[in-house]
């Protein structure tokens, strides 16, 4: 009997025309998340190093808007870029304390790829960053770095290891293996996961099937994915921002 493949409540990784090079606006995103019959997403916007993206003070401009939009919780975010090798973000703390959900990521298209040390030492040292939640799209082969230390750091800061749908996809070709590993290493560390779109247009916003097939093919225990259920990621929300207030 074939299984039934479980789908989370919250994407917590989406774009919306405002990132630059993405197709769809918010009122399109929030449509296609309650025809999938989600709960939540949260907007992350790239930062300004990405040609194209927003501006540095996204942030702040999303507070004019609503927390829910036509039933559907949007969760205010940024997905701020990495900018050198100590981790250096192109959001200022400012800024970042005003998000609900903050992923830094390492796009090749605009940084030069560095070695393994370097580009470990860069993911590191964003994580760091006590207004970061999560590392986005690190099993991206074509920025080789440790997972396990990821995996660990996470672990020790009570943060979360991003597990990106797009490295499944045509978009971020060759990343099956990697992908795979960073799950097993989550697995192996009891270490909380997302489980993201990465939606760069409407029809992505919450498919991430072929991420969740592959997670119940290596029996990745679903308390680990934290977005399954809205109720899980706001306490994860919660208590980060306890951690984040101290």
């Amino acid at each position: 009997m074939k299984k039934t493949i479980m789908q989370p409540q919250v994407d917590t990784h989406t774009h919306t025309v405002v990132s630059g090079h993405s197709w769809s606006t918010l009122s399109e995103n929030v449509h296609a998340a309650k025809v999938r019959g989600l709960a939540g997403f949260c907007l992350t916007e790239h930062g300004p190093a990405m040609p194209g993206g927003a501006p540095e003070y996204t942030p702040h401009s999303e507070q004019m808007l609503p927390s829910i939009i036509d039933d559907i919780r949007v969760y205010r975010g940024i997905e701020a870029n990495i900018l050198d090798f100590a981790g250096r973000l192109d959001i200022p703390d400012h800024y970042l304390q005003l998000t609900e959900f903050a992923i830094a990521s390492f796009h090749p298209t605009f940084m030069d790829v560095g070695t393994v040390e370097q580009n470990t030492n860069a993911y590191l040292g964003a994580l760091q960053n006590p207004w970061i939640d999560t590392i986005g799209h690190a099993d991206d082969p074509s920025v080789p770095c440790d997972l396990e230390a990821l995996v660990l750091e996470a672990k020790k800061l009570d943060k979360l290891i991003e597990l990106n749908n797009n490295s499944l996809t045509p978009h971020r070709p060759n990343s099956r293996d990697n992908i795979t590993k960073y799950a097993l290493l989550c697995k192996q560390h009891d270490v909380p996961v997302c489980v993201a779109s990465d939606a760069h247009y409407y029809t992505m916003v919450g498919n991430v099937g072929p991420l969740m097939t592959l997670l119940a093919e290596i029996s990745f225990p679903q308390e680990l994915i934290i977005n399954m259920t809205q109720e899980r990621f706001e306490t994860f929300l919660a208590t980060r921002k306890k951690a984040k207030n101290r």
